[in-house]
């Protein structure tokens, strides 16, 4: 398909001035190569937020904030008994069209099918097509679900086997964009179903123009945006290009320049620089994330709980906030950050305390230590804005008491593959909240089920006790049961010490001065609807 030729990307390499009357091109420093474009695949932010300039979902987060709102569902009830969900669409919402496709008809109750069924039944035909819909199993949708039902052209109806309090924060993630059924229909016939995720078709405000790894993901604006096109005259961006460069300093080095109009994640120690720069501006918020160093439970010696909880007490955490975030970090104690109504404030602080883990070891049968792996993360992410640093200070506080940790890594695609394959033995990685609720954390990251393999459960952590408590806690919208159930739950994560908690951060942008409209997210997504230039 012509639409998968990748075009010139002058605008990725060199300055980037929008004078009147001209393309408006936004370009963005984005720290990695997506994992995929198809959006019921992704698991990272940084491909989520790929994703999220091309599609829409049922419901959707209102930017910068954790509270819903419709989005291609124009209206939605829930039966009483809180298991049947009846979703009524929009009316007129248009797909984008690419060189060998045009869309014959606008969104329907079949595009909703399509999207949902191909990650629920393992007989679909696209249940296969471009890899494992492995967040949609992670949350348990698979055998959550009862039924899903065309009522009619522009009515879903979804049933449940049980009602479930995070049923519509979920459908908000991702997973649950809609995509175009007529598109995998024609992909099918031509026999390139895998161009569902090379070449995406979606609703949202900019379509797909081409893409290159390790260089340039393009889009431009769809002028046909259910929510209302931008105009030109109000500065609208018309295209827009992640310019893909994981090294920060360059980011930086490309804002300042002129090179892209936003930065991710600056480091900690680029701060006061973009201050000090009258053509740049700081961007900040907080964001529902945690950095942990998760411990490989299905192999020896981190199969032993003492062994985890020794690791736990040698690190200092509190010196790896000061040295590698500054102010814009909080050392973490929990899976959760503070800032969610289930995080239990009466729990202790975790200790650091060597004399204490080196007893712990000896009292395991490693009173001489032992040799293991630590892989670190090879891209700044916004909670952890420097990897290699994180992995070094942990090293050496684990060589203390006879750690001996050789450090690995991968570039991000590979090394997210042996994260969830399982490879390593210590692995340092991160979360932002997808939906704002506790179960994003509790569930997807720490759940039985999440721990299988291809599992968002890198510690391969399955304990009976704790996913007891977080399943019921999802079978109930009273929060007062919810914040009991997780306290219990933090209680036996904390004894089991299947991570070692790290920080949670405040998220910081760069961005030049031109740009307006641009904001930080609670939930990570990094958004370019509504995002004009000023001059």
């Amino acid at each position: 398909m012509a639409s998968l030729a990748p075009a010139p990307l002058a605008a990725a390499t060199g300055p980037v001035s929008t004078p009147a009357g001209q393309d408006r091109t936004l370009v963005y420093c984005s720290e990695g190569n997506p994992e995929s474009l198809d959006p019921g695949l992704v698991t990272t932010t940084t491909a989520m937020s790929a994703t999220w300039q091309m599609f829409n979902s049922l419901v959707e987060f209102a930017p910068g904030t954790t509270e819903l709102r419709p989005g291609l569902a124009e209206s939605w009830q829930v039966s009483d008994e809180g298991r049947t969900y009846d979703f009524t669409l929009r009316a007129g919402v248009r797909f984008h069209a690419n060189a060998g496709f045009t869309p014959s008809r606008p969104l329907n109750a079949d595009d909703v099918l399509f999207s949902f069924l191909r990650q629920w039944k393992p007989d679909h035909p696209y249940h296969r097509a471009g890899g494992d819909f492995a967040y949609f199993r992670d949350l348990g949708l698979a055998s959550l679900i009862e039924g899903i039902e065309r009522l009619d052209e522009r009515r879903v109806r979804f049933r449940l086997k049980e009602p479930d309090a995070t049923f519509l924060p979920n459908l908000a993630q991702a997973f649950g964009s809609i995509l175009s059924a007529e598109y995998a229909e024609h992909l099918a016939r031509r026999g390139t179903p895998e161009a569902l995720a090379r070449a995406p078709v979606g609703t949202g405000p900019f379509r797909f123009v081409d893409y290159r790894p390790d260089v340039a993901l393009r889009y431009r604006r769809f002028p046909e945006y259910w929510r209302g096109p931008a105009k030109a005259e109000t500065g609208a961006v018309e295209t827009l290009v992640f310019s893909i460069t994981p090294n920060t300093a360059v980011r930086l080095t490309k804002l300042k320049a002129g090179e892209c109009h936003v930065m991710a994640f600056p480091g900690p120690a680029d701060l006061d620089a973009v201050r000090a720069d009258p053509d740049l501006a700081l961007v900040s918020g907080e964001e529902l994330n945690v950095a942990y160093l998760a411990l490989n439970t299905a192999r020896p010696p981190m199969s032993d709980p003492r062994v985890r909880r020794a690791v736990s007490l040698a690190i200092d955490r509190r010196a790896i906030v000061e040295a590698v975030y500054g102010p814009a970090g909080t050392v973490a104690h929990s899976p959760l950050p503070p800032s969610s109504w289930a995080f239990d404030r009466d729990l202790p602080e975790l200790a650091f305390d060597r004399e204490a883990a080196a007893r712990l070891l000896a009292e395991a049968g490693f009173a001489e230590g032992f040799e293991t792996d630590l892989w670190f993360l090879p891209v700044s992410r916004p909670y952890n804005p420097n990897g290699r640093r994180v992995a070094d200070m942990i090293r050496a506080d684990l060589a203390r008491i006879g750690i001996r940790a050789e450090l690995t890594t991968r570039d991000w695609n590979a090394y997210r593959a042996a994260l969830y394959g399982g490879t390593p033995t210590m692995m340092l990685y991160g979360w932002t909240s997808d939906n704002g609720d506790p179960d994003n954390f509790m569930n997807v990251l720490l759940g039985c089920r999440a721990a299988a393999p291809g599992g968002a459960n890198l510690a391969r952590w399955c304990d009976p006790g704790y996913d007891a408590a977080v399943q019921a806690a999802r079978r109930t919208d009273d929060r007062v049961v919810r914040t009991r159930l997780y306290r219990d739950a933090q209680a036996r994560f904390r004894e089991a010490a299947p991570w070692v908690p790290l920080a949670h951060t405040v998220v910081h942008m760069a961005i030049r001065r031109t740009v307006s409209g641009f904001r930080t997210d609670p939930l990570g997504r990094t958004l370019f609807e509504g995002v004009t230039f000023t001059e």
